[in-house]
């Protein structure tokens, strides 16, 4: 998407402020010596000029590519843009999941073939969906369930926040394993991090029914892309959707291309032409806290200071 669309955006709720488009290094230089607030992906190589900068919107819902301490030392508050994948990455998850119940990528590739011979469906109604992580995207695939007619476990490192989901348990072996048992489907929606790197393992896979199906809409290495082949070559896995892969990209001679019950998508589960206008309805938000309260004030989506 052209970035224009996001200074368009920006400029439509801020007609009062002055909003500047750089469109090279050195616009980028020039632009921000005299900014209080800047946004994009990243304002690395640019702090050396950026004397007047108080506020960093990232354009991305996580942060870990930003210089976060650096940025904190200089007294800069960065906000994300958490939040914004929520929609469609839940309708993703779901889509994903009524497509295995209803054998629709068979109809699909019947279909290509002018093949008109029956098969077998199921219904995702009466099943138990795990989703491990509730943040933003856990938790819209959990609300956006309700109508659904199925049980829903929820993963997360404090449980007793609760959450949206009929069940919620936390990372322990114990706890998490028998969720796994139980499920039909298990959505990946948490951050990759020390705790959930390899997360989705041998065992993992050992103890989910052999009807489960896996969908990952969060990062590659969560899933233990070696157990996940074994797996499906096995039958011991009914199928997988996957927007994340590790590696990534996907080389072309990948044996997971080879699996008629695994669906690949190239990491665009996030795409959504209302991507920019959600970031600049965060951005507004915060700047007009920002007028009311100063900069000290409490900001959505705020990273840091924490």
């Amino acid at each position: 998407m052209p970035i224009e669309g996001y200074a368009d955006a920006i400029r439509e709720r801020l007609p009062n402020h002055d909003v500047r488009l750089a469109m090279s290094p050195r616009e980028e230089r020039e632009y921000v010596t005299d900014a209080e607030v800047v946004t994009g992906l990243s304002p690395e190589g640019l702090l050396d000029h950026a004397d007047q900068l108080k506020l960093f919107q990232c354009l991305y819902a996580g942060t870990e590519h930003l210089q976060l301490d650096k940025l904190d030392s200089r007294g800069v508050t960065v906000t994300s843009a958490a939040g914004v994948h929520g929609p469609n990455i839940a309708e993703y998850a779901i889509g994903m999941m009524l497509t295995f119940a209803r054998q629709l990528h068979t109809g699909f590739r019947r279909s290509d073939r002018r093949e008109w011979r029956h098969f077998q469906a199921d219904e995702v109604f009466g099943s138990t969906v795990t989703i491990v992580g509730l943040g933003h995207i856990g938790s819209a695939i959990a609300e956006r369930l309700g109508g659904f007619g199925v049980d829903t476990i929820g993963v997360r490192y404090t449980p007793s926040k609760g959450g949206p989901t009929d069940e919620v348990v936390g990372f322990d072996p114990d706890e998490f394993h028998d969720a796994l048992a139980r499920t039909d489907y298990l959505v990946v929606a948490c951050p990759l991090t020390e705790t959930t790197e390899g997360l989705i393992d041998a065992a993992a896979f050992e103890t989910l029914p052999p009807t489960a199906i896996l969908i990952n809409i969060a990062r590659g290495p969560i899933v233990d892309t070696d157990a996940l082949v074994s797996e499906l070559q096995t039958g011991g896995l009914s199928g997988a959707a996957l927007d994340v892969t590790d590696p990534e990209p996907l080389p072309e001679d990948h044996p997971l291309w080879t699996f008629e019950n695994v669906l690949i998508t190239p990491h665009n589960s996030g795409y959504t032409p209302a991507y920019y206008d959600r970031v600049a309805d965060i951005l507004a938000e915060n700047l007009e806290r920002i007028e009311e309260q100063g900069f000290e004030a409490d900001l959505r989506n705020q990273v840091i200071p924490e």
